[in-house]
């Protein structure tokens, strides 16, 4: 962790030059989600580090993947809470950049049978001024994976500023798989067509993309999921995957002479609220593919349907295991693979 002035390389960066040290780098938004709680005067807010490329670090660096973030967050006490969180979870910090901008806040409120519902205070706060002066010259040695999306893709200069680092990456024919996740917030898009137009172009810099029913829904409503699929796959990326809620997820894997379909379910157990299961989901996955040595362009093209499988399986379990608790508190390697 640093400074805005200052840049410093943990050891573990530098190890990450050798074959056997990769790591996955997250970027995007960390923020303070307000959960609804009981107090003795009634109902009031919980401060909850959130948001949702932190919560799939979180998740990643849980499960033991070696992962490290790149943003930028306040000096305020709740970023002081985000990066103590961060590095609770294993989640290295020399990436991110302190401010004296506020930390972004999310209201949430929860209704049984429906999804958490969002209110953002996000003007001038400092995740949301990550900007291109914030950016590393050349990622740390090492680094196979990068993931991005959600609210940060709505705001700027964050979203051009991530623009940027993954187009830069994505024209390196020996750079990392870049994973996308748009964790769409209609509410957070004013121009939905400019929105759809800009998400295509990010897709496209992809090798993953990792998208929900519900994202469908805005970006290409009525079009259903199938084709859905199958456009997004059109532009570029090597995989899509889609998460279906009780119906587990199904993957599309570009390969010579059409796209292999594979799905595979979700574990039964009770669930107290789904907040975080997407971004669990997408950690999990992308620490699987870490964990089988498959985290390269070349190794993702020839995934074969069991092991697409198992890591959509693996993933399902995951996201099972954080439905079954309240809030975003994801598993470890040993909880998913005893379920």
């Amino acid at each position: 962790m640093k400074d805005k002035t200052a840049r410093r390389e943990a050891p573990w960066f530098h190890a990450g030059k050798t074959k056997g040290n990769r790591m996955i780098i997250a970027c995007g938004e960390a923020l303070i989600d307000m959960v609804p709680a009981a107090l003795e005067r009634g109902e009031g807010f919980l401060p909850i580090p959130g948001g949702s490329p932190c919560n799939t670090a979180a998740a990643a660096g849980r499960l033991g993947a070696p992962v490290a973030f790149l943003g930028r967050l306040s000096t305020d006490f709740f970023g002081a809470l985000l990066v103590s969180h961060l590095e609770k979870n294993g989640v290295n910090t020399d990436l991110v950049v302190r401010s004296a901008e506020n930390s972004t806040l999310a209201f949430v409120r929860l209704e049984k049978g429906k999804e958490p519902q969002y209110v953002f205070y996000t003007e001038g706060a400092a995740d949301r001024s990550f900007s291109q002066e914030d950016l590393p010259p050349a990622l740390p040695g090492g680094t196979d994976c990068v993931f991005f999306g959600s609210i940060a893709m709505t705001m700027e200069p964050v979203a051009s500023t991530i623009e940027k680092l993954i187009r830069r990456e994505n024209s390196n024919p020996g750079g990392p798989v870049i994973s996308f996740d748009p964790n769409v917030r209609p509410f957070m898009i004013r121009d939905r067509e400019a929105y759809v137009r800009r998400f295509e172009g990010w897709a496209a810099s992809a090798h993953i993309a990792k998208i929900s029913t519900a994202d469908f829904d805005f970006i290409y409503p009525g079009l259903g999921l199938e084709k859905s699929l199958e456009k997004i796959l059109s532009m570029g990326p090597r995989l899509a995957v889609t998460t279906l809620g009780k119906e587990g997820a199904m993957a599309l894997l570009q390969r010579k002479g059409g796209p292999l379909r594979v799905r595979a379910p979700v574990v039964d157990l009770p669930v107290a609220d789904t907040i975080g299961a997407g971004d669990t989901f997408h950690g999990a996955f992308l620490s699987w593919l870490h964990f089988n040595g498959k985290m390269s362009r070349e190794a993702l093209a020839d995934l074969s349907e069991k092991e697409l499988y198992d890591a959509l399986y693996f993933a399902n379990r995951a996201a099972s295991i954080v439905c079954s608790r309240r809030g975003a508190e994801p598993p470890t390697r040993a909880e998913v693979e005893a379920l």
